[in-house]
């Protein structure tokens, strides 16, 4: 995602009902938010279809955006959000009695695996310091923005082929150091 002041920038033209804008805005934002609407529905095809309901949804609210006090990121990624969980709860039928609904056990990560996995975390984030600034930054927008070679080949200004040997480069330093 771009900066929190090109992403209001964008939502107030969104707000103004610019369609540049709003292509503007998805292609900054949507592999976060689609990486928010996968994350909760879990099946690619639902996501896809949320992310596009959630564009809808912010070319309708982004005029309300001026009166929030969020992060501009912080709102779409509510408004993502949000509308997956309503397509969750549109899913499953409504339980007339507790006996009905037996999916009630809690599905969250008990404390010591919660725990190893901050552990881990830390472990990437340290390793990824020992990386070039440029390695770190297309090895993040690749594996957590998801974008693609060609895209952070034109980002970074080399060719494709170079963009690959400095993302598999990288990722061998990265297994190294998690190795030691």
């Amino acid at each position: 995602m771009g900066t929190d002041t090109d992403i209001a920038a964008l939502i107030g033209r969104v707000a103004l009902r610019d369609r540049a804008a709003l292509s503007s805005l998805y292609a900054a934002a949507s592999p976060k938010l689609f990486a928010v609407c996968l994350r909760i529905l879990k099946d690619r095809s639902d996501a896809e279809d949320a992310l596009q309901e959630v564009f809808v949804k912010i070319w309708h609210r982004a005029d309300q955006f001026a009166l929030s006090t969020t992060s501009p990121a912080g709102w779409l990624v509510t408004i993502a959000r949000n509308h997956s969980i309503d397509v969750l709860r549109a899913r499953k039928p409504v339980a007339d009695n507790i006996e009905d609904n037996f999916d009630l056990a809690d599905t969250a990560r008990d404390p010591e695996a919660e725990t190893v996995l901050k552990g881990e975390g830390k472990r990437i984030d340290r390793c990824m310091e020992e990386l070039d600034s440029d390695r770190a930054v297309a090895v993040r927008s690749a594996y957590v923005e998801g974008l693609s070679y060609q895209e952070l080949a034109d980002r970074f200004n080399v060719p494709l082929n170079t963009m690959r040997t400095w993302l598999r480069r990288s990722l061998l330093k990265l297994r190294e150091c998690l190795d030691r």
